[in-house]
């Protein structure tokens, strides 16, 4: 072998070492290569940034979360069964109460009304009277119904109605209504009844109807 020729088989063995050597780089696993791979994997997952250990216990942290809310929303639902246990109690009492107190009215008002009649009673027996004895004497007839204009004025007052707007009384427009007035020696003096008045302590009942006299 020549010089030349031993030179070139030289030659080709470097070249074909650097051919292997540069295959070998190119599919060589590369450490660094497979991280980001790794992380780039985790990305697409939704949990970037975060290795294995992390991810686990993100998720621990996330049922923890969903378990206390399941039982929060248990404890809202106990609580709203609660109230509206007690919103039907209340109802019931409220319409017990609300029954009772009608019942209550209605009592009252039938004491009231068995309490006017028991004082119209006597009004009654004097009418009877004063019918029973016009009938065999006229005469008497007038002196029962003035029996009997007593008894009502009587039981009036019992029920508190006090009367206004005699003959004499001075006339006041909170209790008299003038329907005529007429010449005299005073001023706002009532000369005639039409009507008589009644009322119960400062409460108006009814106005008297009256002529009031007017100094010339």
């Amino acid at each position: 072998m020549t010089h030349d020729d031993q030179t070139k088989t030289q030659n080709e063995q470097a070249a074909q070492e650097t051919e292997t050597a540069r295959t070998e780089q190119t599919y060589a696993p590369n450490p660094d290569t497979e991280t980001d791979n790794m992380e780039e994997d985790a990305e697409l997952e939704g949990f970037p940034g975060m290795d294995a250990d992390s991810l686990d216990a993100g998720m621990f942290g996330q049922v923890q979360e969903m378990m206390a809310r399941l039982e929060r929303a248990d404890e809202l639902e106990k609580e709203n069964a609660d109230l509206r246990g007690k919103l039907g109690r209340l109802a019931a009492d409220f319409e017990s109460y609300r029954r009772r107190t009608q019942e209550d009215v209605q009592a009252a008002q039938q004491q009231g009304v068995a309490k006017a009649a028991e004082g119209l009673m006597p009004v009654y027996d004097d009418l009877d009277r004063a019918v029973s004895m016009g009938s065999n004497d006229p005469s008497k007839l007038i002196p029962g119904v003035q029996a009997v204009q007593a008894t009502v004025l009587r039981v009036f007052g019992n029920l508190g109605l006090e009367a206004t707007g005699r003959e004499g009384e001075h006339f006041d427009p909170q209790w008299h209504e003038a329907l005529q007035v007429v010449p005299g020696d005073e001023d706002d003096v009532i000369v005639q009844v039409y009507q008589l008045g009644f009322r119960m302590g400062d409460r108006l009942v009814r106005p008297a109807r009256v002529v009031v006299s007017r100094k010339q």
